[in-house]
């Protein structure tokens, strides 16, 4: 055991300056923690050999799927029921074309420039068609967008987005076989059952010390993941619909998902974005800049061209629509998410996942800083309280990995 203690302390010490340079650089810790992992896999191969940092190991490899299980779970608990019914049409139109245009873009322009096989550019449209979930909502906490109209609406259209991501990854790349009949029908009722059974169950046994809420939950995910790994899909695609039908239970006891975040953010989310990063190959991304670039610029133009007429048809003004379209543009966690699923599922290869989260990485940077260098809406911004000093940049540091 002592060389798993070891590998654990080797592995928290990396989120550790993962962590401190998100907050020294005021970025998502997500992708600090992408950055670190890639650099620590180069240096450590270098000085160590490439097995030291074990990243596919069996027990690593289990708590970075528990992290990505986890980390999807709590972006869908936090849809907010209320603002998707009064705002769905537009939340529904801009989300749903941030999704369309340029996962079909993107993966023709793997499939014709790029010149990668079928599977491999399906996945690539997949991967960049996401919207970070964890950037757009930092970014709406941090100026205090996310209690305006607007910025709840924004919020909407990002998890109709990612939403269309999920399902995607899961219809595209799984076999239609008994089993996905089987792991279909048993989500449906999951679907149909736990609003129901959830606040009933936690009123009746919940609010303990024992954390049987916690419990519930993991059983629920751990088992659906296993149904949905047994039919060839992605255990993220149930924790991603079972946290938007609790986002009304689970996403209102802010009790809870504090406690939830704790484990997930503090100890498994940092094993997942760190082992995506250490698959990334630093000589593949030198030797094919161009392809990085390329992609990149895909993307934020099949993103402009799905969503900025979106928002001017639901009477954005060019302010806000401008805002919109760049914010939707960011991609960090199900873009990493569906290229390390190309890669261990071997639809893509190295150097093509290498590519895929740089340019992800890019995608969570570029449109954020342009949206806030030019296009932030001020005239939406709420008055700062005096009472409150700071309270912007503690929203932020609690936002970054939502």
């Amino acid at each position: 055991m002592t060389e798993v203690w070891a590998r654990a302390a080797l592995w928290l010490g990396l989120a550790l300056v993962a962590t401190l340079l998100s907050i020294r650089l005021r970025v998502a810790t997500a992708l600090s923690e992408i950055v670190v992992g890639t650099v620590a896999q180069l240096l450590i191969g270098v000085f160590a050999g490439t097995a030291l940092l074990g990243a596919t190991d069996s027990w690593v490899t289990f708590l970075s799927g528990t992290g990505a299980i986890l980390l999807t779970f709590l972006a869908g608990a936090e849809l907010d029921p209320v603002i998707f019914r009064t705002k769905w049409k537009e939340s529904l139109g801009i989300g749903f074309v941030s999704f369309l245009v340029p996962f079909l873009g993107c993966a023709a322009f793997a499939y014709l420039v790029l010149h990668w096989t079928p599977r491999a550019s399906w996945l690539t449209g997949v991967a960049m068609s996401t919207t970070s979930v964890a950037v757009v909502y930092a970014v709406m906490l941090e100026l205090g967008l996310n209690s305006t109209d607007f910025g709840k609406a924004l919020l909407a259209a990002c998890f109709v987005t990612d939403l269309g991501t999920v399902l995607a990854l899961g219809l595209i790349f799984a076999p239609f076989t008994l089993r996905t009949l089987a792991f279909a029908a048993t989500g449906a009722v999951a679907v149909v059952v736990l609003p129901w059974l959830t606040p009933r169950f936690f009123r009746s046994f919940g609010g303990r010390p024992s954390e049987l809420e916690a419990k519930f939950l993991l059983l629920i995910l751990f088992g659906l993941g296993a149904l949905a790994t047994w039919a060839d899909s992605e255990a993220v695609l149930p924790a991603y619909l079972v946290g938007m039908v609790l986002a009304g239970t689970v996403g209102k006891d802010h009790a809870l998902v504090r406690r939830l975040r704790t484990v997930t953010f503090g100890l498994l989310t940092p094993f997942y974005f760190i082992r995506a990063g250490s698959f990334v190959s630093v000589p593949s991304l030198v030797a094919a800049p161009a392809s990085v670039l390329g992609l990149l610029a895909a993307k934020l133009i099949a993103k402009s061209i799905g969503v900025w007429p979106a928002a001017r048809l639901f009477r954005y003004p060019r302010t806000e629509a401008a805002y919109t379209t760049l914010l939707m543009s960011t991609g960090l966690t199900f873009g990493s998410i569906s290229a390390l699923f190309g890669l261990t599922h071997q639809i893509i290869t190295q150097t093509q996942y290498s590519i895929l989260i740089a340019t992800v990485i890019g995608s969570a940077v570029v449109p954020t800083l342009v949206a806030n260098a030019f296009f932030i809406p001020r005239y939406l911004l709420p008055q700062a309280s005096p009472e409150q000093p700071g309270s912007a940049d503690a929203a932020l540091e609690g936002g970054s990995h939502s």
